[in-house]
């Protein structure tokens, strides 16, 4: 199943597919929201008689109301080798404001005085219900609703030249593309491809089952240190073939078209614009 916001003329309309049809949610739901995340809420739905509507031609953002957003750096051996980093023994957590979110085809603001604004296409888990000190990983697929596409866009300069926390470098305005949709349905969150091209180059070729940290780890980890709820949204970090990692650099410039896609749970496009 796949929960989104279809764009539309009159407003952003939450629309959910089941079984090859794209359905009006609206007769149960406004809006995607983190109440429509939990076991019962889902349940519901497929339960329900919806009116079918066309397939959506633009998306919003597919979640409205999102808590927060952690991010894990470094989640990647062939992301942690190109960039000289010796793999963490834990997870590293930095956060990203939900204000940072955009939808998938949006532009992204390059921030003024930026020389080194990077891509970073990222699997994002979505929590469907709270979660706190799990006992053991074995629990905490349990508390996923689903899962989506990110575009963790990175100011290079800002995280890592200017001091401080890599806060500030992650959380410029349009600095994460989300969407085109949350995919309840994934069989295994470790075995998905994730690509992304710049102006047709295809820069990032990888695969979750090289994460260091795996998607039920992560979410066991930050339970210790963190309530989960609802609507609580996880980067789980890149895989290799950032600019960063290049040799020649080649961050983005204005009019770069980004595209990135991951198995199974759509495809973003994002033209990066000055600020």
């Amino acid at each position: 199943m796949r929960l989104a916001h279809a764009r539309t003329a009159d407003g952003d309309r939450p629309v959910v597919h089941l079984d090859g049809q794209w359905y009006d949610l609206r007769p149960l739901h406004a809006a995607v929201t983190p109440a429509v995340l939990g076991p019962d809420a889902l349940a519901a739905i497929r339960s329900a008689s919806l009116p079918a509507v066309a397939e959506p031609t633009e998306f919003a953002p597919p979640l409205t109301g999102i808590g927060k957003i952690v991010c894990i750096g470094l989640n990647y051996t062939d992301h942690a080798e190109e960039t000289g980093a010796t793999a963490p023994p834990e997870p590293i957590l930095f956060m990203k404001a939900p204000d940072t979110v955009v939808g998938p085809t949006d532009d992204v603001l390059i921030p003024r005085t930026s020389v080194k604004t990077d891509y970073e296409v990222e699997l994002a888990i979505v929590i469907g219900s709270t979660a706190r000190y799990l006992a053991s990983p074995d629990e905490a697929l349990a508390h996923v609703a689903g899962y989506a596409v990110s575009n963790d866009v990175s100011e290079r300069t800002f995280q890592i030249e200017r001091g401080g926390q890599w806060d500030k470098g992650k959380n410029c305005e349009t600095f994460n593309p989300f969407g085109p949709w949350i995919e309840t349905d994934v069989a295994d969150p470790q075995d998905l491809e994730l690509k992304l091209w710049v102006n047709g180059d295809l820069r990032q070729n990888g695969n979750t089952k090289n994460q260091i940290f795996g998607v039920a780890h992560v979410v066991w980890y930050l339970s210790q240190f963190m309530t989960l709820y609802p609507g609580d949204v996880i980067n789980t970090g890149t895989p290799a073939g950032v600019a960063m990692g290049r040799a020649d650099g080649q961050f983005l410039r204005d009019g770069d078209v980004v595209e990135l896609e991951i198995t199974g749970l759509g495809r973003q496009r994002q033209t990066f614009r000055p600020a």
